[in-house]
């Protein structure tokens, strides 16, 4: 993949604006890689090289897409089948034929966690996000425990949950930022980090580099996990509704930790390299493997023109 994929970017706008920094941080990893090519014919993708920033409307995005269409043969080859782009709130629908095609073909590049309605599973990917912490490369080999779960002030929101949380000695609950024990000391010192689903999951792969398991509070499946096509969530994360509350969490987290505790909490330390995003792309950092995730995604198939008659 690495010596053989070519993207080719369309020329950018002149602003270019992004919704977060792990947004900026992949597009300029890509311009500057060895990915992209000047012969738009040995291209396997085409990147529009435009942020769909959370002010875009629907019809801003029409226009940029038919410009595209016009002054370039290659969106019609396939109707934006092999395209991509970078958007970290996704794009809106429409009814204009440009939006159609640019929801239904295009490869959306989206922030994590994403807008709820604006992913499409299996076409779009979710770029793994930022972290502010990572653990030592070497890690020791075993984990010696002070809690069985650590949450932080705003990870969980359920007011329900977090006061079952509060009254539970088995669970640290940071109520607050504290001077007294680092953030990394409470990962390091949980089996498990509790997440509810939301903006706040965006720390799941910190909690993953100091062998804090995460558990993941949602109700609902989540389609938008970083890496899907690479990483078996189930083998490095707990799933678990809100209905049953701390006990069913517990119960849980109490047949994990008989069964395959140490194994998840392995897997969720190695897959946590994944996440790392560097100013210089290394190898099998969060870039790489977005970019493995868009290779998976140069077969494309093409729309006929008919559907559109």
């Amino acid at each position: 993949m690495t010596q053989n994929f070519k993207i080719y970017a369309y020329p950018p706008p002149e602003t270019l604006s992004f919704d977060s920094q792990v947004e900026s941080l992949f597009y300029s990893s890509i311009i500057h890689s060895h990915f992209i090519t000047q012969n738009p014919e040995e291209a396997h993708l085409f990147f529009i090289p435009f942020s769909f920033h959370s002010g875009l409307s629907a019809r801003a995005a029409a226009y940029v897409v038919g410009n595209y269409r016009t002054e370039f043969i290659y969106w019609n080859r396939t109707l934006g089948a092999d395209h991509f782009f970078l958007s970290c709130s996704g794009i809106v629908h429409g009814a204009d034929r440009n939006v159609v095609e640019l929801k239904k073909n295009s490869v959306q590049v989206s922030c994590f966690p994403t807008t709820a309605g604006l992913f499409i599973p299996h076409k779009d990917v979710s770029l793994p996000p930022l972290a502010n912490v990572h653990a030592p490369v070497h890690a020791p080999g075993r984990k010696s425990s002070s809690y069985l779960g650590y949450v932080k002030y705003n990870w969980v929101k359920e007011s329900n949950i977090k006061e079952q949380l509060l009254a539970d000695p088995e669970f640290e609950v940071e109520s607050e930022p504290s001077d007294q024990v680092t953030y990394e000391e409470r990962l390091a010192g949980s089996k498990f980090c509790l997440f509810e689903y939301g903006p706040e999951i965006s720390a799941i792969g910190e909690a993953m580099s100091f062998g804090c398991v995460p558990v993941v509070i949602t109700d609902r499946p989540i389609q938008d996990l970083p890496l899907m096509d690479l990483l078996t969530w189930q083998q490095i994360a707990v799933f678990v509704g809100s209905s049953g509350g701390v006990n069913e969490i517990k119960r849980v987290l109490g047949r994990v930790v008989m069964a395959e505790y140490e194994d998840m909490r392995e897997s969720a330390a190695v897959a946590s390299k994944h996440f790392v995003w560097n100013d210089t792309p290394q190898p099998f950092d969060a870039f790489h493997m977005v970019m493995y995730q868009l290779w998976l995604r140069r077969h494309t198939i093409r729309y006929a023109e008919r559907e559109w008659a």
